[in-house]
């Protein structure tokens, strides 16, 4: 089986319903499965120490998920056109990945979700893709040959799944949205499957 890390940070439950949507995309290719991991929240008290294992959801992602995945896609809200601290953090924290070309050759994509519609999404899911690209990752975006793209008065982009909540508790997503982040999650996983096939033969 192909495993494809789904790793995010979400605040309000926005990104979280992306990262579901995209785990039942993955999990429709045969012969590929959704690793589905989140990040702990950063704290600006420097003492501050948070709970090993989260309250509810999935559990935190350790290094091990990162070398074990064939193929990732990484989510966060954005902040001022960028991603989160928390999953930036997990993210710095990858140097020996990088030095070990772990992650070199998977493929990856990427998802967001803002409170306007001209928030920063294409910027967010660009200034997730850079450290990707830095690991020698295959960037994955989602082609117009999938409808909901050229339907979309909401959320969704060529760039990676994305979601528009206008306010904190507007987490449900359009039908538009939910397809976008499917196709994405399938996109990924089906180059994952041939990437490992090829490299088995």
């Amino acid at each position: 089986m192909a495993e494809i890390l789904v790793l995010y940070y979400s605040r309000y439950g926005s990104t979280a319903r992306l990262a579901a949507q995209i785990a039942r995309g993955i999990n429709s290719v045969t012969a590929a499965n959704a690793r589905v991991r989140t990040v702990p929240p950063v704290s600006t008290e420097t003492e501050a120490t948070g709970d090993v294992i989260p309250d509810q959801g999935p559990p935190f992602a350790t290094p091990a998920d990162l070398g074990e995945c064939d193929g990732l896609i990484l989510g966060s809200p954005t902040r001022f056109g960028n991603m989160a601290a928390a999953l930036k953090y997990f993210i710095d924290g990858t140097a020996g990945d990088w030095a070990a070309g772990r992650l070199s050759g998977k493929p990856a994509g990427v998802f967001t979700s803002t409170s306007s519609l001209h928030g920063g999404q294409e910027t967010t899911l660009l200034s997730m893709a850079l450290p990707l690209i830095h690991h020698g990752m295959l960037f994955v975006g989602v082609p117009y040959s999938e409808p909901a793209l050229n339907a979309t008065r909401s959320g969704g982009t060529p760039y990676g799944a994305t979601h528009v909540a206008y306010e904190q508790s507007a987490t449900d997503l359009t039908t538009e949205e939910a397809a976008i982040a499917r196709t994405l999650g399938c996109r990924v996983a089906e180059i994952a499957v041939r990437l490992t096939g090829q490299t088995t033969r």
